[in-house]
């Protein structure tokens, strides 16, 4: 008879306390009414990060009818950590950041607050902070999708890539779009040359446009622009001089081209487009629904073709027959399920066949050694 009461008794402590953990919970989530975000340099409608953002932001402010959702703009980076601080001084339960640059004085605040959450637009954390939680992105599926386009498109059959600083981001960019090209000169039956430079500075529009030229002058007839405002710099000259461009990150044509207003305008095919008003927006959802286990602090939320994250933008004024981006896609579809990959590593940006290689390489010389 003991036993049975103390069984009973254990029972109903481990409902009171799954009870008592769910009303935790929900508690916690119905405490997230108020979101604050720092934007990086630039305005909330500049048609960058800082844009879709806030449109996440927004999206889900109004899918939870959240009471109070701010943002807070930098004029330049001194305003960063002032205007986190604000967040933070303002009572404001997630803070999110936009933009690479705030990464050190994101992880400050974060480590400082625990009882905050912090979402860090384009951030990349290995073991950070468990309230914290950084946004990436596939850039060789972005880079395939807009490498199979060029493909597609190119008439010369020789395309052209500007790259900014060669590091794992831009190498995933590059070998993706070119692995991107090779997929499609297969499907044509073709040989198409691929050129690519990378450049010392994201913010040196000159040289883009220099490379630009030169990629010309070898016949390049589709160039894309993966460097900030250098290749932004690259595909506006290109484009004024009627060669087709591709635009990244955002759509080009509301930025660079100023949604029509400036020459080439035209010639814009398309642009790799990260959705970061889906990454906002999805990780502000886990915390709005009470899912924290879920929450993937410390580490990346990446964005893909998968979870709707990398797709490509509308051609908008150029003649390009509507047969070639529904086979984009179809393409972004197949990346989307698995059915095809891109080849690239995802930790270096390399192409897997070369890694494979090299490894290949340095088991022959160790046996060599051995010998």
């Amino acid at each position: 008879m003991l036993k049975k009461i103390s069984l009973i008794w254990l029972v109903l402590c481990v409902i009171v306390l799954t009870v008592s953990a769910q009303q935790a919970d929900d508690e916690q989530a119905d405490d997230i009414t108020r979101v604050c975000m720092v934007l990086n340099i630039g305005r909330v409608d500049d048609g960058t990060f800082n844009q879709a953002a806030y449109e996440g932001m927004q999206a889900a402010a109004s899918d939870f009818g959240l009471e109070d959702t701010i943002y807070l703009v930098s004029e330049d980076a001194s305003d960063w950590g002032e205007n986190i601080a604000q967040c933070i001084e303002d009572g404001y339960q997630v803070i999110i950041t936009v933009g690479f640059q705030m990464q050190g004085v994101t992880t400050e605040a974060a480590e400082a607050n625990p009882d905050i959450y912090f979402i860090g637009v384009d951030h990349n954390l290995h073991d950070g902070p468990p309230n914290y939680v950084g946004i990436q992105f596939r850039e060789d599926e972005a880079g395939f999708l807009m490498g199979y386009l060029a493909g597609l498109v190119t008439e010369s059959h020789i395309v052209g890539g500007i790259y900014g600083i060669d590091f794992n981001v831009l190498r995933r960019f590059r070998n993706g779009f070119e692995q991107g090209v090779a997929y499609a000169a297969q499907e044509r039956g073709v040989e198409i040359e691929v050129l690519g430079e990378y450049h010392d500075s994201f913010d040196d529009p000159e040289a883009g446009a220099t490379t630009a030229a030169q990629f010309m002058r070898r016949g390049a007839d589709v160039i894309f622009g993966a460097a900030g405002p250098t290749g932004s710099g690259g595909i506006l000259y290109a484009a004024g001089e009627g060669v087709w461009v591709i635009g990244v990150d955002q759509d080009e044509y509301y930025t660079t081209f100023q949604g029509g207003e400036v020459k080439g305008a035209e010639y814009l095919i398309s642009s790799a487009l990260k959705r970061v008003d889906v990454g906002v927006y999805d990780m502000l959802v886990l915390l709005l629904e009470g899912r924290f286990d879920e929450f993937p602090g410390g580490s990346n939320y990446v964005l893909s073709t998968e979870n709707f994250g990398i797709s490509f933008a509308n051609p908008h004024e150029a003649a390009i027959p509507d047969e070639i981006y529904d086979k984009v896609a179809q393409v972004e579809e197949m990346l989307a399920y698995g059915e095809i990959q891109t080849g690239v590593d995802l930790e270096t940006g390399d192409l897997i066949e070369d890694l494979q290689a090299d490894d290949q390489t340095e088991d022959n010389t160790e046996n060599t050694s051995d010998d």
